[in-house]
């Protein structure tokens, strides 16, 4: 079942005696914790009817016994039992989601962790209630998310503002989020969000940063990469060697896979799960760097994440230093 289904249900008052929601994107557990906390109940029943609790502090016993009660001037109370997967004995509350009360509504955030298959506990939630699993996104289908987050609230973003965002973020999608509300706050009426935007609202420059780093570099111009480098040494935290060094490696990778790809740019967008928009960008590398080439670019790429991390150096080396070194050697 979807964030969206169970939140659809909830609306229309059909709920499950519990709900454990468990895996390692934290975001659509929160958002459907958020929602249990704020929206089952009306402020006068919560009052009475929501129960908190966390699995640091709570007891499986303290847990069992506020599900056990009835609700009070309501048709049901909410349990949430958040950060479950710090909770000792957790397992001793099989009990009760074997014979769990029908006017409570019970829900566990387990993050990071997933129940094993192969227990009593599992196929018990399985059967009574929902088992809610939250995987992480591919980073390659981080630009379509954030596609879909802006569009579900009505508007639109340039597919460069979506990738200086992704780029600069990372596979963090609380952050994302976060940053999309940001800027839709700022807007004025208008309804796409822009390069400029980003720049102004999240504080990536929109012409020094990992994007045009890497077009510096697929189209041989080292005096713009060199300058981009050196904006990133004068403002450290906008774009660290931690965020550029994958972002490359996945750019070459996609443009190794492009290049042996036929049969026009729609195959390749999706060989490479890229939009159409950029697919120009891959072909237009491959045509700079002939396949040996490419293989050396990420054999430079491996050596710098290397000496980033204090492997193969002879002596401590600035992070743009080993930029400039790398660049060098790829480009020339």
């Amino acid at each position: 079942m979807s964030v969206e289904k169970i939140i659809s249900d909830w609306e229309n008052r059909k709920f499950k005696p519990f709900y454990w929601l468990e895996g390692e994107e934290p975001f659509y557990i929160d958002r459907i914790m958020n929602y249990a906390e704020h929206q089952i109940l009306s402020e006068s029943e919560a009052e009475f009817n929501l129960t908190i609790f966390y699995g640091r502090d709570a007891s499986w016993a303290e847990v069992m016994n506020a599900c056990k009660r009835f609700p009070m001037f309501a048709e049901r109370q909410v349990v949430l039992l958040k950060e479950a997967q710090y909770m000792k004995d957790i397992l001793k509350l099989e009990p009760y989601f074997d014979s769990p009360q029908f006017s409570t509504t019970l829900v566990v955030g387990y993050k990071e962790k997933k129940l094993d298959a192969r227990t009593k506990l599992s196929k018990t939630v399985k059967k009574n209630g929902e088992l809610f699993t939250s995987n992480k996104i591919f980073e390659s289908k981080l630009p379509e998310w954030t596609n879909q987050i802006v569009s579900q609230r009505g508007f639109s973003i340039n597919p460069k503002a979506v990738h200086l965002l992704v780029d600069h973020i990372g596979n963090d999608l609380s952050r994302i989020d976060n940053e999309v509300n940001k800027i839709l706050i700022n807007l004025n009426g208008r309804k796409n969000i822009t390069e400029e935007d980003i720049e102004n609202y999240v504080g990536i420059s929109k012409e020094f940063n990992v994007f045009e780093l890497q077009m510096a570099i697929a189209q041989k111009d080292l005096p713009k990469a060199i300058r981009i480098i050196q904006y990133f040494e004068s403002n450290p935290k906008s774009a660290p060697i931690q965020l550029v060094l994958p972002a490359l490696y996945n750019f070459f990778s996609k443009v190794i896979i492009a290049s042996g790809i036929s049969g026009g740019e729609k195959n390749i967008a999706a060989a490479i799960g890229v939009s159409p928009f950029f697919v120009k960008d891959y072909i237009m590398t491959a045509r700079n760097y002939d396949p040996l080439a490419l293989e050396m670019v990420l054999l430079q790429l491996h050596q710098c994440n290397l000496r980033s991390i204090g492997i193969d150096q002879v002596s401590t080396t600035s992070s743009a230093s080993l930029l400039k070194e790398m660049v060098v050697k790829i480009i020339r």
